[in-house]
């Protein structure tokens, strides 16, 4: 058979059911083989987005998602969305073509080395220079794009090997399970715990990717210490839990943090360091116990006392077991945070004003998408308001980015979760700043006839940077741009444009676009006179005072 017809038949190997991307001469051979597959090729207008759908799919699924682009260029425009799989531990594999490495006609004609520039930001790079390897290559990159720490890998075929005959066979996946912890380990990390006063449970992004929900909602219930989440942990337990406390939106000065400087003993559960901090350690003030599939990355921030390395759920399940609430425990003064908390999340919640407001804005969208609605967000200002405001229910119905946190990504994550999980709501949350970077994407979602809302956040500026310039009391500069008429331009591919003009108007205008097929675009005018005084102001000075 052909090389590409292999290659095809290693992804179908591996249950790939869509491939992200755009094609090129070089990758000829290969969509031959892939129109006659059972794989779906969903043609995007940018590799960058490609490979943000890729990387979600894998985010959502377990299961690399795959992505294509030609060489040079195309290549290149996958980098931002390696470092966002890679850094953000989201399995995908991308697959890029090359001029023929055997005998080349065009020079050095759109050759960049691409498998050397892939190596910082992948797990596994290769370039398949002969057919036969093609099964060996598939199934690796495969595999490491899986196993713990997932992430992103990369594979070159040129076009040469893509057109020649091979008799390879497919090389199937092997049977294997996760390692579990020491039992002396787990035996530490007990004591630990039942010696502490004030233990309190963090939740990171890794008990968010193998779904360790059950296993924590029993911990939590049968221990009854408190818990709060980092950013890309969000969702793992019900935030409604009346031992919730909270968000590590920001790193430091907020109520969270108050009850983390009151912990003798932090359970840190599934967070790396590659996230921003949801705190800074500080030698001799508490016991952090670091529960985790890998070592922990040891950071100026992050340097754990008793690490608990293996199957996460397997760990928590293990520790559940051999904790019962003991009688010295005193979560008291979490409880005092909480309630603390609870007031001031309320606050701004039915605000009238328009512009809309920050804190409305995230209280309307969490009415109004139901309890396993998906929300994706870009990264912007609006990214601290959802992360802190908006109570997740279910695992991964809030898809943010605090790894890479790069622009662009929102609108792109929102269409592979409605391809994943075509009976769900999906919304993009999407500043005007970063929806710009990736708002062609629009046309691919109408194509495919996606129901999906855009909350497109306007406020003419790059809000995050210009509200850290403020806060760094520098004068605005540089900050401010232009826009399209956003419901213009929505309808010109297609879709649905709405403008509301006050914020009574929003939360129906949001139900009505949730229940109405199509591509949906709602331009808000969003009010971020307040950020400065809140984030960086008022929540530090009300949590001193716990």
């Amino acid at each position: 058979m052909k090389a590409s017809d292999l290659f095809v038949k290693a992804l179908e190997a591996e249950h790939v059911h869509y491939v992200f991307g755009i094609p090129g001469e070089e990758n000829l051979d290969l969509l031959e083989s892939l129109r006659t597959s059972s794989i779906k090729l969903i043609l995007t207008r940018h590799e960058q987005a490609a490979g943000f759908m890729a990387a979600t799919y894998g985010r959502l699924t377990g299961k690399a998602g795959v992505c294509l682009a030609t060489l040079g260029p195309g290549a290149t425009n996958f980098v931002t969305a390696a470092a966002y799989a890679e850094l953000g531990g989201m399995p995908m594999l991308m697959i890029t073509g090359q001029k023929p490495i055997k005998v080349s006609k065009q020079g050095h004609f759109q050759i960049v080395d691409v498998v050397d520039m892939m190596k910082p930001l992948t797990k596994y790079t290769r370039q398949i220079v002969s057919a036969d390897n093609i099964p060996a290559r598939v199934r690796e990159a495969f595999r490491r794009a899986e196993e713990e720490r997932p992430g992103a890998t990369h594979l070159e075929l040129p076009e040469d090997i893509a057109h020649d005959p091979t008799d390879a066979m497919v090389i199937p996946a092997s049977f294997h399970r996760r390692p579990i912890a020491d039992e002396k380990c787990i035996a530490h990390a007990v004591d630990a715990i039942c010696a502490a006063r004030h233990p309190l449970l963090m939740i990171g992004a890794a008990a968010n990717r193998k779904l360790c929900s059950k296993m924590l909602r029993e911990f939590v219930d049968s221990t009854g210490i408190p818990f709060f989440t980092t950013q890309m942990g969000k969702g793992v337990l019900d935030e409604t839990h009346p031992l919730w406390l909270g968000n590590a939106a920001l790193s430091d000065g907020d109520f969270v943090h108050r009850a983390i400087e009151r912990a003798d003993c932090i359970i840190n559960v599934g967070h790396d360091v590659i996230e921003k901090p949801p705190f800074f350690m500080r030698t001799g003030k508490r016991t952090v116990i670091h529960v985790n599939f890998a070592s922990a990355e040891v950071d100026t921030v992050y340097f754990p006392q008793i690490e608990v390395i293996g199957d996460v759920g397997n760990s928590v399940w293990r520790l559940k077991q051999r904790i019962a609430p003991c009688p010295h425990w005193d979560f008291s003064y979490f409880t005092t945070v909480r309630k603390h908390l609870d007031a001031h999340l309320a606050q701004g919640a039915d605000d009238a004003r328009w512009p809309i407001y920050p804190q409305r804005l995230v209280a309307d969208v969490r009415k109004t998408v139901p309890s396993d609605g998906i929300v994706c967000l870009d990264n912007g200002m609006y990214k601290i308001w959802f992360a802190r405001y908006y109570r997740c229910r279910e695992p991964n119905t809030l898809l943010l980015d605090n790894a890479l946190a790069t622009m662009g990504a929102g609108f792109p994550s929102a269409i592979a979760a409605k391809i994943v999980h075509p009976n769900r709501k999906v919304i993009a949350v999407a500043g005007d700043g970063g929806f710009m970077m990736n708002s062609q994407e629009m046309e691919t979602a109408v194509r495919l006839k996606l129901d999906i809302v855009i909350l497109l956040l306007r406020d003419n500026a790059y809000g995050m940077i210009k509200w850290k310039q403020a806060n760094m009391n520098f004068p605005t500069f540089g900050m401010d741009m232009g826009n399209p008429d956003f419901v213009a331009y929505a309808q010109s591919y297609g879709a649905h444009g709405h403008r509301p003009s006050s914020a009574a108007e929003f939360a129906p205008l949001l139900a009505k676009c949730l229940d109405t097929p199509g591509v949906h675009l709602i331009d808000v005018p969003i009010d971020y006179s307040d950020n400065d005084r809140i984030l960086n102001r008022e929540i530090k000075e009300l949590s001193a005072k716990l």
